[in-house]
């Protein structure tokens, strides 16, 4: 009987230690999600970011969707990124986020191939460099 009870309470003494959770991190403090590079906005990735004149500032929606989409994709946020300062995170229609500078949904262009490019600047007459 006083086996049983001293392996008893070894094991509840055991339980208890392996169960006691490690002490929390506080949350890492959030990265902006672009930088400034020769004066323009960057993802990343150091890719020229990009705004559409046809987005209106602090809609919280973005109006390149589809195949708008597949040309100029957005700089897509995880989905529990948080407002930082300027930048802010808009919900897209297929429910994914996106990050917005100054209420603007930012875009990258497919048709740059290298950082520093900015080919997008002026397409269409509605695509601008996005700018800090």
């Amino acid at each position: 009987m006083r086996l049983l009870a001293s392996i008893t309470l070894v094991a509840a003494i055991g339980l208890t230690a392996c169960s006691t959770a490690p002490a929390s991190k506080p949350p890492m403090a959030q990265a902006s999600p672009a930088t400034v590079m020769n004066g323009k906005l960057v993802g990343p990735n150091q890719m020229t970011l990009y705004v559409f004149d046809r987005d209106t500032a602090g809609s919280g929606k973005s109006v390149c969707n589809g195949g708008c989409a597949t040309n100029w994709p957005p700089l897509m946020a995880p989905a529990g990124a948080a407002p930082i300062g300027n930048w802010s995170v808009i919900t897209r229609d297929d429910g994914n986020k996106q990050w917005a500078y100054q209420g603007k949904p930012l875009y990258y262009w497919v048709k740059d191939s290298k950082p520093g490019d900015i080919t997008g600047d002026g397409v269409g007459n509605v695509w601008r460099v996005a700018k800090p």
